[in-house]
């Protein structure tokens, strides 16, 4: 009269009474609950990480941010600057080209009144030359002597108040 279907109920029963009795359900409470205090925590801690990357984060932001304005300050004073060693290349240029000019229109105005001298002075030696020959063709030597003498110190003293 008891068969398998009683024997297997009571060896449910038996099983149940057993976990009760070695409180397995409570350790397994106890071991979920452990298991979501850890999850819980890990959440947690999860969380504040991701804070604290939101934080450096925004502070890699503003700190880019400012580089970026930083940067643009800085072009814009390379920008300057470079402008003004232009217009100070240029205006150094056009003074050293505007001094050389000058000193070259002062060469030519020295060239110009030596080569005048030069003329001036080969006249007269061409003048007295000639007057030299036209004395000695026409007057005795020692009249001669006496002009020429006079009239090569009257030239030296022209050539001279001239040349000065």
């Amino acid at each position: 009269m008891i068969d398998a279907t009683f024997w297997v109920a009571i060896s449910f029963l038996l099983f149940v009474v057993l976990l009760f009795y070695f409180k397995v359900p409570q350790k397994i409470d106890q071991s979920l609950n452990e298991s979501i205090k850890g999850i819980k925590n890990e959440i947690e801690h999860a969380e504040k990480l991701k804070d604290e990357a939101k934080n450096i984060l925004s502070d890699y932001d503003t700190k880019v941010s400012k580089s970026k304005a930083e940067i643009k300050k800085m072009l814009e004073n390379a920008e300057k600057q470079s402008e003004q060693n232009i217009i100070k290349t240029n205006e150094d240029f056009h003074f050293v080209i505007e001094n050389r000019k000058k000193t070259a229109e002062d060469k030519i105005k020295q060239m110009k009144l030596q080569a005048i001298k030069d003329m001036k002075n080969s006249a007269v030696e061409i003048a007295v030359n000639s007057v030299e020959k036209i004395i000695k063709n026409s007057i005795d030597k020692k009249k001669l002597d006496k002009i020429y003498v006079s009239s090569i110190d009257e030239a030296k003293k022209i050539l001279k108040n001239k040349s000065i």
